[in-house]
């Protein structure tokens, strides 16, 4: 089965207000089994336009990933990140098939 991830582009414009924000997602993601592949770190922009942060988080499955999203604590989160960043957040599938 393929696993689902989230892809998050961030910028930060208080970091202060956006703490509370990242310090309490472990434990939502944590109760649907997800794990960071990518949260922050290093990255160079080859293409297209880039913001300061990059996240990917990988879930179980597709229907994992969207219900961690749908989920009341993670809603109540979104809400207070939202004064504090701009974020381009993606749900989707991996793939699961042969390669290259």
């Amino acid at each position: 089965m393929a696993k689902g991830y989230w892809i998050g582009r961030v910028d930060v414009h208080n970091d202060e207000g956006f703490k509370p924000y990242s310090a309490a997602n472990p434990a939502i993601l944590k109760k649907f089994g997800a794990r960071y592949v990518v949260r922050g770190g290093k990255f160079t922009g080859v293409e297209g336009e880039s913001r300061a942060r990059n996240v990917v988080i990988e879930f179980p499955d597709y229907e994992t990933a969207l219900a961690c999203y749908r989920s009341p604590e993670y809603q109540e989160n979104i809400k207070v990140r939202q004064p504090h960043s701009i974020v381009d957040l993606i749900i989707i599938e991996g793939f699961d098939g042969p390669q290259p």
